[in-house]
C-alpha cells in the first residue's frame, strides 16, 4: 500500500557548487511512502506526515548551507569558539570562507549537491525515524515551474529569532517588475542576472580584516577583492569572507520587503520620471510587494 503527499514542503537553503559558488535554492517537496497498514487502517496517519517528516526535512536541511562532503575543495574544521566550525570552500576565483554554529550546515557525503544527492540524504536520515509497518519512502524534490525570469541568492538576517538568521541560507525567486503599470521583462531580466547565485550582504554588517573570525587557511588564501561580514544572532557568531564579483552590498537588511524596497529605489534613482512596483519572492508562494 502507498501513501503520498505532494507539496509536503518547501525547502529554502544554500549550496556550495565547484562551478558556481554559493547558490541559493528553493526546492518543493513531494514524498511518497510504501507499506502495511497500522492498526488505525493507514500506512500512516496524514497528520504525522506534515508534521514529523516535515519537522524531519526541515531540521536537516532548510535555512542550511548545504556542503558537498567529498568535495576536494572544501575543508571543514572546529573553530576554538564552542559549538562552532570553520568551512573554506577554496574554489578558483570565487574562495568562500566561513566560521558559523555547527546547525547552520549540513553535509552531505557527495562531491556534487544536487536534486539526486540531497533526495538520497533525506531518505536515508528519516527512513531511521518511521514506523516498523513504513517500509519504504520515496522523495521528489523539485524547482517551482516559472515562466519568467528569476535569481538564486543567499543572505543572513541577523535579527531573526529562527533559522534566517544562518549567514548563508538561500532561496530560488521569482520577480516582476512593473513600470508605469505595464510589466517590463526588460527590468525583470535585468535583475534576475544582476542576482545571479548572488551574496547579499548588509552594510551594517560588513567588518574589516581584523575582526574577521576565519581558519588560519583561509586567512592564508584570502584576495584582496574578499569582503567582510560578521554578527552575533541568538544561535551565535556568524562570519562570512565573500569576494566582490559574487556579491551584493545592499543599504538596509536583505527581508523580502526590504530587498522589494530596495529594487523599486534603484529603479527610480535610475529614472526618476517613471513609477515602478517590484513583486520579490523569497523562495515559493510568498514575497513582498513595494512601490517607487
Amino acid at each position: 500500500m502507498q501513501l503520498f503527499v505532494n507539496d509536503l514542503t518547501v525547502i529554502d537553503f544554500s549550496y556550495l557548487c565547484e562551478s558556481r559558488g554559493v547558490v541559493g535554492e528553493s526546492w518543493i517537496v513531494d514524498v511518497l511512502l510504501s507499506g502495511d497498514l497500522n492498526a488505525e487502517s493507514m500506512v500512516l496517519d496524514f497528520g504525522i506526515v506534515k508534521k514529523q517528516i516535515k519537522a524531519i526535512i526541515d531540521e536537516s536541511v532548510d535555512h542550511k548551507l548545504v556542503l558537498p562532503g567529498e568535495s576536494k575543495q572544501l575543508s571543514i574544521s572546529e573553530s576554538p569558539r564552542s559549538g562552532h566550525l570553520y568551512v573554506d570552500f577554496n574554489i578558483t576565483d570565487n574562495a568562500i570562507f566561513l566560521q558559523s554554529p555547527a546547525q547552520a550546515f549540513a553535509v552531505v557525503d557527495t562531491p556534487k549537491i544536487d536534486e539526486e544527492t540531497v533526495t538520497r540524504y533525506l531518505e536515508g536520515v528519516i527512513k531511521q525515524q518511521l514506523p516498523e509497518n513504513v517500509q519504504g519512502i520515496k522523495l521528489t524534490l523539485r524547482a517551482e515551474q516559472i515562466d519568467g525570469d528569476y535569481y538564486h541568492y543567499t543572505h543572513g538576517l541577523k535579527k531573526h529569532d529562527g533559522n534566517c538568521q544562518r549567514i548563508a541560507h538561500g532561496h530560488r525567486s521569482k520577480i516582476t517588475i512593473f513600470q508605469d503599470g505595464q510589466h517590463s521583462k526588460d527590468l525583470e531580466q535585468y535583475w534576475s542576472q544582476r542576482w545571479h547565485d548572488i551574496y547579499l550582504a548588509s552594510d551594517s554588517d560588513q567588518v574589516a580584516v581584523e575582526q574577521i573570525e576565519l581558519s588560519d587557511f583561509a586567512k592564508q588564501n584570502l584576495e584582496p577583492d574578499h569582503q567582510y561580514f560578521c554578527y552575533y544572532a541568538p544561535q551565535g557568531r556568524f562570519d562570512i569572507a565573500v569576494r566582490k564579483g559574487t556579491l551584493e552590498i545592499v543599504d538596509c537588511d536583505s527581508t523580502v520587503e526590504l530587498l522589494a524596497d530596495y529594487i523599486a529605489r534603484q529603479l527610480k534613482q535610475q529614472a526618476p520620471e517613471h513609477s515602478f512596483k517590484v513583486v520579490a519572492y523569497e523562495g515559493v508562494g510568498k514575497g513582498a510587494i513595494a512601490s517607487a
